[in-house]
């Protein structure tokens, strides 16, 4: 039987090691936005070109979300496109350097199956090259699963609740970091330089009725 003295060592060896694991376990939680700085961003929307914006879009200024739908049989954004239906925010701050992290909380509709909700576009791209950095979309799967394209899970169980998406986008080494109610959930690169901009909405390639809201929608850059 361990005399009491040994006992008391024992227990402070335990606490002495919780005590220096600790901060570890604090750093590993520390919020994406840490070291980044907030700025102000502005936007414009895009829609069916023959419908008017209130038919695809509101704002409630008491919660500041915005609500955006389209179905697969509305119009392109441009007469005569070739695109698929869409209504997004199309934001306006571009950019081919630097660190920008787009940051919202998110709520996606039960029956939204293959909407694009957020995305980042090369508007200016060497020839050849793809249209898009990145896209999340939305599955109608386990009550809702958010893609990076179509492959890795972001999350599921998304339907009809808030949960926050984190898209930081470093465009001088071309990694994208992913966060999902700021827990890191994916790192991929990018498609090479370009001039992009993020968006956020529904872009369709599904049937039916798809549907996103945002709310806090934040830019972090640094």
């Amino acid at each position: 039987m361990p005399s009491r003295r040994t006992t008391v060592t024992t227990l402070a060896v335990v606490l002495a090691t919780f005590a220096s694991a600790a901060p570890a376990a604090r750093a590993s939680a520390a919020d994406p936005t840490d070291g980044w700085r907030q700025a102000s961003f502005t936007y414009s929307l895009q829609k069916p070109w023959n419908l008017s914006l209130s038919q695809r879009y509101s704002h409630d200024p008491a919660t500041g979300t915005h609500r955006l739908w389209v179905y697969s049989t509305d119009e392109p954004m441009s007469e005569g496109s070739a695109t698929d239906p869409r209504t997004e925010m199309r934001w306006q701050q571009e950019y081919s350097s630097g660190r920008h992290m787009w940051d919202a909380d998110v709520y996606v509709p039960s029956g939204t199956d293959g909407a694009t909700i957020m995305q980042i576009l090369r508007i200016r791209r060497p020839s050849g090259t793809p249209a898009t950095d990145f896209m999340v979309n939305a599955y109608n799967q386990n009550g809702g699963t958010i893609r990076h394209y179509t492959g890795t899970v972001l999350k599921t169980g998304a339907y009809n609740t808030w949960w926050n998406l984190k898209v930081a986008h470093d465009a001088g080494s071309g990694k994208i970091d992913v966060y999902v109610d700021d827990r890191h959930v994916l790192t991929v690169a990018d498609r090479g330089p370009a001039t992009r901009h993020f968006k956020n909405g529904v872009y369709h390639h599904g049937a039916s009725r798809a549907e996103a809201r945002f709310r806090d929608l934040r830019y972090w850059v640094r």
